[in-house]
Parts: structure tokens; C-alpha cells; sequence
């Protein structure tokens, strides 16, 4: 029983943190990659950090 409970907090932990990250492409999320180091990111990260970053395509926050 306590497993299951566990099990569900972290669930609902994880799934509120994932809710916090903001858009892919979006200002915000540009800012935060450029304080990211960029060992750290994925080729994705990059394709869509020139996309919308360096060509300045922001998405917008709706």
C-alpha cells in the first residue's frame, strides 16, 4: 500500500514539473537555453534553438 502511494506522489510530482518547462521555441524557453551549456543539448534542442532563437521565430505563449 505504501508503494502504491509513493508510486502516485512521485507520478503527480513528476507530471507538475513537466507542466512548469515552458514551450520549445518560445522567448523563455530560448532564455533558458542559453544559460544551459551546450554540451548539455540535444541536436533537437539546437535544430530548434536556430530555428526560433537565432533567426528570431519565437513561438507564442498562448
Amino acid at each position: 500500500m505504501k508503494k502504491t502511494i509513493t508510486a502516485i506522489f512521485a507520478l503527480l510530482a513528476l507530471v507538475s514539473l513537466s507542466a512548469c518547462s515552458p514551450d520549445p521555441g518560445s522567448k523563455a524557453w530560448c532564455e533558458a537555453m542559453k544559460e544551459k551549456p551546450k554540451a548539455d543539448w540535444s541536436s533537437s534542442d539546437a535544430a530548434t534553438f536556430t530555428k526560433h532563437c537565432v533567426l528570431g521565430n519565437y513561438k507564442k505563449d498562448y
